[in-house]
C-alpha cells in the first residue's frame, strides 16, 4: 500500500534523524584549582653579604652536612628561581629587614638594604622592631626615601634614596591620632582570589626598642588586633586572610620538619586567639625556622611558617584555592639559599651539590660591592687587639664572655665620669668577637658586636636601686623567672640569684671588688643610651641621678682594645638553681 506523500516525507525525515542523531550538548569545562605562592623571609638584618652561617641538614643519602647559606645576592636568584612557572607568586617579609646590621649596611644607615630588597623583588613588609632602631622619622624616610637627616650618620652618603618599592604594613603600631604609623593592610589579586593580607610587629615593641625611637606611639595586642581587621577584609571581598607577624616561637626540631616538634614561644597565644579566617601566618622575631601546621576547631589546620634570619632561608609556601575561592590544601617548605663556601677558624664549610646552589644576582652583587668596597677601609681599620674570643654562649649562670667584654668596655670608657660598674643587656650583643691569630680585632667586627649606635651613659643609683634593679631581671614586663632577660657586668661586680625565690628576694647576694653592696650607698653606672631609658624594660634606670652622655659606646670599646685587654673569664654570675625550674601548674 503507498502512503499518502505528506506521511511519506516525515517518515523519511524520522528515518534520516534515526541515522544521523543529534550531537550532544558539551558541559562546561570544570574549573581547575588555583594556586597562589607565597616566598616569605623575616630578620634579614641587613646581611647583605653572606654571613657565614650554615644550616644543618640530611642529604639524600642519609648523611648529616653543612649547608652554607646567605648573602642578598643569591636570595635575589633564589626567590627568582622559585618563582619561575607560577603565575600567581608574591615575595613577603615579615619584619626586621633592617635595623642591628652589619656594618656594610649600616654605615649607610641601611639604605642599600631596602634597594637590595626592591631588586630580590619583595612586595610587602610587616616592621618588626628593629625597624624602629634609629627613631620613627628615619623609618618613615626607608619607606619614602630621600635625604633628611635624622640621625648621627649622613644619608644618601654613597647614591641617592628612593626609598622601598614595597609598601610597610603596621596594624598595630598606633601613633597619637588613633592611625596606623603605616597600612594596616594590603589586598593582591591572583587570578580569581583576592587574599588580604594583615602586617604587625609585637606588641612588646616599645619595650625592647629604645623609647626615645617610639615616643607617642603605642602597639597593640596583636591577635585583637588582627581580628578586628578580618571582618574589613571581607568586606573588600578577601578569600583567604595572611598576616604577617613580626612574633614567633621554637621548635627542636631541624629548619623543614614538618612535624613542629615541642613547639613554644610568646607565638602561641597569639594563634590561639585568631579567628578561624586566618589561613596562614608568616612569623618572624625568634631567629628560628619552623613548618607547623596548628589544628583548629570548626576550620582547617593554621599554617605558620618562619625563614629562621639573615637570609639563609627562603619559605616557599603554596595556597591551594577551589574553584568558588576557598582554601582547599596549605603547604610549606623552607629551602636553603645555598650560594657560596666559606672559610672559618676551625676548616671549611663547602658547597653540598646534593642541595640547589644559587648563583648570585648580576644587578644585586654590582649593589652590594659597591657598598662593600665604599665601606672596606673603615671594616678593615684595625682598632687593637684581644688575647682571645668571646662569644654569646649563656653559661648555666646566663653569663657570657661577650657581654662581660662589652661591660668592661663600657666601664672603661666610663670612668671618666666616675663609673664603678656598668652593665650590658643580653640583647645588645649581636655577634661573637673572634680576633686574627695575631689578636688583631678589626673596626667592623667590634660594629657586628655593637651595631646600635647607643651612647653611652652614667649615671648614679643607690645600693638599694642595684638591687631593684637586678631584681627586674625575673620580674618586669616580659622578663620573667623561667625566661630573665639578663645584664651582664663588668669586670669587679659579683652577684647571685635563685630564681625560685619570692618577688624581690630573687638576688641572693652582690659584691663590689670583694665588699657587700651598701643599701644606702651610691654607686656610678656605665650603660648604654638604650637601658639609661628603660629599654628591656628595666625602668629603675631611669629613676638615676646626675646623667651624663660620653657620647658612642663603640668609641669606648674602641678605646678599650687599644690597652690590649685579656678577654674576661665567666664568675661574675652565679645561678644558686642552675636545674630548669618545675613545670607550672
Amino acid at each position: 500500500m503507498k502512503l499518502p506523500a505528506a506521511i511519506a516525507a516525515f517518515a523519511f525525515l524520522l528515518a534520516g534523524c534515526a541515522a544521523n542523531p543529534p550531537a550532544p550538548v558539551a558541559s562546561p569545562p570544570v574549573a581547575a584549582p588555583t594556586e597562589v605562592q607565597i616566598l616569605a623571609i623575616n630578620d634579614f638584618h641587613g646581611n647583605l653579604e653572606p654571613p657565614k652561617f650554615n644550616i644543618g641538614a640530611t642529604a639524600p643519602d642519609g648523611s648529616h652536612v653543612q649547608v652554607p647559606a646567605g648573602g642578598v645576592a643569591h636570595m635575589a636568584t633564589a626567590a627568582k628561581t622559585l618563582r619561575a612557572g607560577h603565575p600567581f607568586s608574591i615575595t613577603v617579609s615579615a619584619g626586621d629587614i633592617i635595623g642591628a646590621t652589619p656594618l656594610v649596611s649600616a654605615l649607610y644607615l641601611d639604605e642599600p638594604s631596602i634597594d637590595a630588597m626592591n631588586l630580590v623583588g619583595v612586595e610587602l613588609n610587616a616592621v618588626g622592631n628593629h625597624e624602629f632602631d634609629k627613631g620613627t622619622s628615619e623609618l618613615k624616610r626607608m619607606q619614602a626615601g630621600g635625604c633628611e637627616r635624622y640621625t648621627s650618620r649622613q644619608p644618601c652618603a654613597l647614591e641617592p634614596f628612593r626609598g622601598a618599592s614595597f609598601p610597610f604594613l603596621a596594624a598595630n603600631t598606633i601613633t597619637p591620632d588613633g592611625t596606623p604609623l603605616f597600612p594596616a593592610t594590603a589586598i593582591r589579586l591572583f587570578g580569581p582570589v583576592r587574599i588580604g593580607f594583615i602586617g604587625m610587629t609585637l606588641k612588646e615593641t616599645g619595650s625592647i626598642v629604645t623609647p626615645g625611637g617610639v615616643a607617642g606611639l603605642t602597639f597593640a595586642d596583636e591577635a585583637a588586633t588582627a581580628n578586628a581587621l578580618v571582618p574589613q577584609l571581607k568586606a573588600q571581598g578577601a578569600d583567604a586572610i595572611v598576616i604577617l607577624l613580626h612574633q614567633g616561637g621554637a621548635t627542636s626540631g631541624g629548619y623543614n620538619d614538618k612535624r613542629c616538634p615541642d613547639f613554644t614561644g610568646d607565638i602561641l597565644p597569639i594563634l590561639a586567639k585568631l579567628d578561624p579566617a586566618v589561613d596562614l601566618v608568616v612569623s618572624g622575631h625568634t631567629h628560628r625556622s619552623y613548618i607547623c601546621e596548628m589544628p583548629r576547631q570548626g576550620a582547617h589546620p593554621l599554617l605558620v611558617t618562619s625563614a629562621g634570619s639573615y637570609g639563609t632561608l627562603i619559605t616557599d609556601i603554596r595556597l591551594t584555592f577551589s574553584p568558588d575561592r576557598h582554601v582547599i590544601g596549605e603547604r610549606a617548605d623552607n629551602v636553603i639559599i645555598q650560594g657560596e663556601p666559606y672559610a672559618t677558624g676551625q676548616g671549611a664549610v663547602p658547597l653540598v651539590q646534593s642541595f640547589p646552589v644559587f648563583a648570585a644576582d648580576p644587578a644585586v652583587s654590582a649593589l652590594v660591592s659597591r657598598y662593600v668596597d665604599a665601606a672596606a677601609p673603615q671594616a678593615n681599620r684595625i682598632v687593637g687587639t684581644l688575647s682571645g674570643p668571646v662569644n654569646r654562649t649563656m653559661s648555666p649562670d646566663r653569663e657570657n664572655t661577650a657581654g662581660d667584654f662589652l661591660s668592661d668596655a663600657m666601664l672603661f670608657g666610663g670612668r671618666k665620669a666616675g663609673a664603678q660598674i656598668a652593665f650590658t643587656n643580653q640583647g645588645g650583643i649581636r655577634a661573637d668577637l673572634i680576633p686574627a691569630a695575631s689578636g688583631d680585632v678589626t673596626y667592623g667586627q667590634i660594629f657586628s658586636v655593637q651595631p646600635f649606635g647607643n651612647d653611652l651613659v652614667v649615671l648614679t643609683l643607690t645600693g638599694a636601686q642595684l638591687k631593684a634593679l637586678l631584681e627586674q631581671e625575673f620580674e618586669s614586663g616580659k622578663n620573667t623567672p623561667d625566661k630573665p632577660t639578663m645584664l651582664l657586668p663588668s669586670q669587679g661586680l659579683f652577684y647571685s640569684y635563685d630564681s625560685r625565690r619570692g618577688s624581690g628576694q630573687r638576688i641572693v647576694e652582690m659584691r663590689l671588688n670583694g665588699k657587700p653592696i651598701d643599701p644606702a650607698a651610691k654607686y656610678r653606672i656605665a650603660i648604654g643610651s638604650f637601658l639609661a631609658t628603660g629599654g628591656d624594660n628595666f625602668t629603675v634606670f631611669k629613676q638615676g641621678a646626675d646623667v651624663t652622655d660620653l657620647g658612642v659606646d663603640l668609641d669606648a670599646t674602641e678605646a678599650y682594645l687599644k690597652t690590649n685587654p685579656a678577654a674576661p673569664k665567666l664568675g661574675r654570675i652565679k645561678n644558686l638553681n642552675p636545674a630548669p625550674p618545675p613545670p607550672a601548674h
